[in-house]
């Protein structure tokens, strides 16, 4: 039988970080649009989602973000600014961005990538936007335009900075009440 792990490549956040972020969601919750917030346990920067990985697979995968980690130094990263995606005044995807040390991420970001590609994993041809997704909107009604103008006001939002020295490769079983993430290995920067 196939064993298949579902599977991405992420940064974790630290713990006051991820407090913020947990204020943010609680603020933009207070509104009447239908989001399915993300658990504050499971928010994360997502480099790379991989989809479905046959578990034989995942050393190759460790090893390919552990080249890919080892060409780019550890640095520094600012999250701040909350947004969506395609925009605030059309939210599907509700997120926290990055400032300083954005193009350190977009350049962890595209050596993975590269390095994955290597390996058979579609590469994206946009640019990327290191973001944290703090939830997703499921439905329309007047809920959505207070949901963007909160989100307006909170463009500036600073929830802290940290160092990114490591990246990680998660497996997420989704379940009923929410995905569950195990980390599956830890993979330093700079090495």
């Amino acid at each position: 039988m196939k064993k298949t792990l579902r599977t991405f490549v992420a940064v974790e956040i630290t713990d006051p970080i991820r407090a913020r972020a947990e204020a943010l969601i609680g603020l933009l919750a207070g509104t009447s649009a239908d989001v399915k917030w993300v658990e504050p346990h499971n928010l994360h920067l997502t480099m790379q989602f991989l989809g479905n990985v046959h578990e034989r697979e995942i050393a190759d995968v460790c090893q390919a973000v552990m080249r890919g980690a080892a060409a780019v130094q550890p640095f520094e990263l600012e999250v701040r600014g909350a947004g969506a995606f395609p925009t605030a005044a059309r939210p599907r995807t509700v997120w926290l961005g990055a400032g300083v040390g954005e193009e350190s991420m977009v350049a962890l970001h595209d050596k993975i990538q590269a390095d994955l590609a290597e390996l058979g994993y579609r590469e994206e041809h946009r640019r990327f936007r290191p973001h944290i997704t703090l939830g997703r909107v499921r439905g329309e009604g007047p809920g959505i335009l207070e949901l963007g103008e909160k989100l307006g006001r909170q463009a500036d939002f600073v929830a802290g900075r940290m160092t990114v020295s490591n990246v990680a490769v998660f497996s997420s079983m989704l379940r009923f009440d929410g995905p569950v993430y195990e980390r599956i290995g830890t993979l330093p920067l700079g090495s």
